[in-house]
């Protein structure tokens, strides 16, 4: 499989994480594309229509889980693989809910994941599809 036709889009507002994700990526042959809030993130996703999308949950604009609920509602939407991150553990059941019921692919606390494990679930994704 070539790595380097996929694409992953890192919606990420802390832009330390952000330039760690984007360059593991890219070292990993991987093109990306980024974003730093839930509606530029939303816009960039339903536009150019990456092969899989991380998303923070904790974002400004629009969070991790109104953005993935609404990218679910568009008809290309529905089936792109996304991995949500987070610094922060769902605090409710409502909370895991909301992210449950919108299907991501994993589901993964920042501080709980090496980021060769995040590239090996992305390449097992990648060989799902």
């Amino acid at each position: 499989m070539d790595n380097k036709k996929k694409k992953i889009l890192i919606i990420e507002d802390e832009p330390p994480m952000l330039n760690i994700l984007r360059d593991k990526l890219v070292e990993s042959g991987w093109e990306t594309l980024t974003a730093q809030n839930g509606e530029e993130g939303l816009q960039i996703a339903l536009t150019q229509h990456p092969d899989l999308i991380l998303l923070d949950i904790l974002l400004p604009k629009m969070n991790g889980t109104l953005t993935i609920s609404k990218l679910r509602q568009d008809p290309w939407g529905k089936t792109i693989p996304v991995i949500m991150l987070t610094n922060v553990s769902p605090d409710t059941d409502k909370d895991l809910q909301a992210i449950v019921k919108n299907q991501p692919a994993y589901y993964f606390v920042k501080s709980d994941i090496e980021l060769t494990t995040l590239t090996e679930k992305i390449k097992g994704i990648f060989q799902e599809t």
